[in-house]
């Protein structure tokens, strides 16, 4: 089984994220998505501290402090890129302004329920963020996770046993084993890393899974 790296998975995110969408990527490991968005390709990266049009990250050296985003990482900001206040990018979040945004998550739930906010263990700390108001606000949310945790346990499940962040709101994961579509049907496979059967999905998971009835779009 090849599992994917995790720069493998965000440019598998930016495969599908068509032209003139507005993009909100999260914190952690959905910025990496930046990266790999063709050039040729106009899409609009928001950041939930007041940013419109940010691109890639800097090269090393050429890092500006006062130019970040939500998760305080250095970037970059394309011509036309623009400033705001952060009470207008909540109502951009929040008003169905973008078309995607992609987050991390703790577990995601076959119909698309989405609890990435807190565990819920003793002593953890709880960091809810902008994470309600884009997985509710956007048109569609994609996670980008491993599948399992480091204790081997999948983060796909029948039912979240974490405290939620929104119900039915992600639409798809990407994973370093494959894409799955998540919803009110189900999970469906859309893609499976090379040498990994859905046998053996069904067995790492744990919860009923089927192929997909055709190649989906985002």
């Amino acid at each position: 089984m090849n599992r994917m790296t995790r720069d493998q998975m965000a440019a598998r995110v930016a495969r599908d994220i068509p032209e003139g969408a507005y993009v909100n990527l999260g914190i952690g490991l959905p910025t990496k998505v930046a990266d790999f968005l063709p050039v040729e390709r106009d899409i609009f990266l928001q950041s939930e501290n007041g940013l419109l049009g940010m691109g890639p990250a800097p090269a090393k050296g050429e890092e500006d402090a006062e130019l970040i985003n939500a998760g305080k990482q250095p970037v970059t900001l394309l011509t036309g890129g623009c400033f705001f206040h952060h009470a207008d990018s909540f109502a951009m979040m929040r008003g169905g302004h973008l078309d995607i945004c992609v987050l991390g998550a703790f577990q995601v739930s076959i119909h698309g329920d989405l609890a990435n906010w807190h565990t819920g263990e003793p002593g953890a700390i709880p960091a809810v963020g902008g994470a309600m108001d884009l997985a509710i606000g956007a048109k569609q949310t994609f996670v980008m996770m491993d599948l399992l945790t480091k204790q081997g346990e999948s983060k796909l499940v029948e039912r979240c046993t974490y405290p939620l962040t929104g119900l039915g709101c992600v639409s798809r994961i990407y994973t370093d084993l494959g894409v799955i579509a998540v919803g009110p049907e189900g999970a469906r496979v859309i893609e499976l890393v090379d040498g990994l059967t859905i046998e053996e999905l069904r067995r790492l998971t744990g919860v009923p899974l089927a192929f997909a009835r055709q190649i989906e779009t985002a």
